[in-house]
């Protein structure tokens, strides 16, 4: 009786990104969650009209569920850990408002806002002085081209989330599936190397306390490999995953764009470390950036830290008959803001 009460809700995920389109549909029962339908689609030129690849994939996948969560970035999306004097949730909204003003490049009135108090208790952080606010704006006109899009491919959007975000609820999605709680309490950095940008998101626990978006990335590995071989895009693209006897010649390539991309990510360790007195101890990669061969052990070398490549499918039932696996599996490394952005099924 009562497991007929349960109530079966389904989600898309849509992650939108600038080389192509992920879409990831997630079922929940009760406390046990499922990957029912999963599919990409390449974007030709991300500066013209995104219907038509969008519509490519959702008839491709024979998509059912019309409930979407997908998410905004870049430049127009700001994103900002405050300190503030202390009020209570109902007064939230209005104080952070009156914040706002020194944090936002924008006019208030073109813009979305959002925000959340921090649980500083997860770092033994308990101060009645004043607390932490994660801030978040986005340009109303960017968050309004994303309904519209939705809405033109006959998609009912409820949630509109960041990238960085979505990333960070993968992650907590998988730990709470995974069973032994491996990251309980320590700082993880998720750092997903997309082609064009690299999502960074510092958490303790399953708390969010650090994003920032870093704009180089996979693209610039490629580019040099072309470069360096004299060769195409494509099959630079290739190499950077099985280099095969170019291993030595692709190492060389990439190497001064890896030390870069991991200056930066060592500008924003140092910036959480002075926040919150705390050690990023791990480091969790995702995106098809982070699949160039040499990035794992150059990345150990640099940051002398512990390097994990995850799976975001890991853990999950798979509904097979709907998807093809062997495609899930082989680009689930891309998957994983998608993923997090059907996990928004948890607040249904």
């Amino acid at each position: 009786m009562i497991g007929m009460l349960k109530r079966k809700n389904t989600v898309l995920g849509l992650d939108i990104g600038t080389s192509s389109i992920k879409a990831i549909e997630m079922t929940a029962l009760g406390t046990s969650f499922s990957i029912t339908n999963y599919g990409q689609v390449a974007v030709p030129n991300p500066d013209e009209d995104l219907i038509a690849p969008l519509t490519e994939l959702l008839q491709n996948m024979n998509v059912k569920s019309k409930r979407v969560a997908t998410a905004v970035s870049g430049r127009e999306v700001i994103v900002r850990y405050i300190s503030m004097q202390p009020v209570d949730d109902d007064n939230l909204t209005n104080a952070v408002r009156f914040e706002a003003d020194k944090y936002i490049p924008y006019d208030l009135e073109e813009v979305v806002l959002d925000s959340q108090k921090l649980d500083e208790s997860t770092i033994g952080i308990s101060s009645s002085a004043e607390m932490k606010v994660l801030l978040v704006a986005a340009k109303r006109s960017l968050i309004e081209q994303r309904v519209q899009l939705l809405k033109e491919a006959s998609l009912q959007p409820f949630v509109i989330d960041v990238d960085s975000f979505a990333l960070g609820n993968a992650f907590e999605l998988k730990s709470l599936l995974s069973p032994k709680a491996e990251v309980e309490g320590k700082v993880v950095a998720l750092v997903d190397i997309g082609s064009t940008k690299t999502n960074i998101n510092i958490m303790i626990g399953n708390t969010s306390f650090f994003t920032r978006e870093i704009y180089l990335a996979g693209n610039e590995f490629t580019e040099e490999i072309q470069k360096k071989l004299e060769i195409s895009l494509e099959e630079a693209e290739a190499l950077k995953k099985e280099p095969g006897v170019f291993a030595l010649e692709i190492q060389e390539a990439v190497s001064s764009v890896v030390d870069d991309l991991a200056n930066e990510i060592t500008l924003s360790f140092d910036y959480f470390e002075g926040q919150f007195e705390r050690e990023v101890e791990e480091i969790f990669l995702s995106g098809g950036g982070s699949q160039l061969f040499s990035l794992e052990p150059d990345f150990e070398r640099i940051f002398g830290k512990r390097i994990n490549h995850w799976d975001p499918t890991e853990n999950f039932d798979i509904q097979e008959d709907q998807i093809d696996i062997d495609a899930l599996r082989q680009n689930a490394p891309q998957l994983a803001i998608a993923i997090g952005l059907a996990s928004r099924i948890r607040n249904l």
